[in-house]
């Protein structure tokens, strides 16, 4: 329903945010992160949104960065995984190291997050590669995408493999990988690198 609001930053509070839009409080709920980053009261500010609707709840989330909100989107597709536990869990972890911590099996980092036990996390981790091995299988079934001699490494691959798991498609991520000529890094930076390309 709303793609973004953007308007004056009349409130910060712990966990939300009011955006004065036309003389209209927009209540707008986000990341610690989020709020921190935002900047100052009676600031024009641009948040991406996400309206969450349930039987006794409808509300508004948002988010700084589009990342955040593939995550978000991604987050609530796992069984038992609600709203508030999203974004409690974005304000604990960058996209960047939730996607690494998917591919690499980590449940320990995801247990550190509040509110995530180890089955929750072990559940996040299966339920998302589980995700990830649907999306190959079509791609193998499907039109086939062209992949470029820096795709060879290892760190590449898998911060190609994270980045399917934060939503993106195979093909727009290899044309991305293109311009990132140093390959030398973490996954973790890579992921990061391609994250930046991709959200532009």
């Amino acid at each position: 329903m709303f793609a973004y609001i953007k308007g004056s930053l009349e409130e910060k509070s712990t966990n939300y945010v009011v955006i004065d839009v036309g003389g209209i409080g927009y209540k707008i709920f986000m990341s610690n992160i989020s709020i921190n980053e935002i900047g100052e009261l009676g600031k024009i500010v641009k948040v991406h949104t996400y309206y969450y609707v349930r039987e006794d709840n409808i509300s508004l989330y948002g988010f700084l960065h589009h990342d955040e909100l593939k995550m978000f989107e991604l987050l609530l597709s796992v069984s038992g995984i609600g709203a508030k536990s999203a974004i409690s869990m974005l304000s604990n972890i960058t996209p960047a190291g939730f996607a690494c911590a998917i591919i690499s099996n980590n449940v320990a980092l995801l247990k550190k997050i509040p509110g995530i036990g180890p089955k929750t996390a072990q559940r996040i981790i299966l339920e998302l590669q589980d995700k990830l091995k649907s999306e190959e299988e079509l791609t193998k079934n499907g039109e086939q995408t062209e992949i470029s001699v820096v795709n060879n490494t290892e760190n590449v691959s898998e911060a190609i493999q994270a980045l399917q798991i934060l939503g993106y498609n195979k093909k727009e991520i290899d044309k991305a990988f293109e311009k990132i000529a140093n390959t030398d890094v973490s996954v973790e930076e890579l992921i990061k690198k391609g994250l930046s390309i991709l959200a532009r």
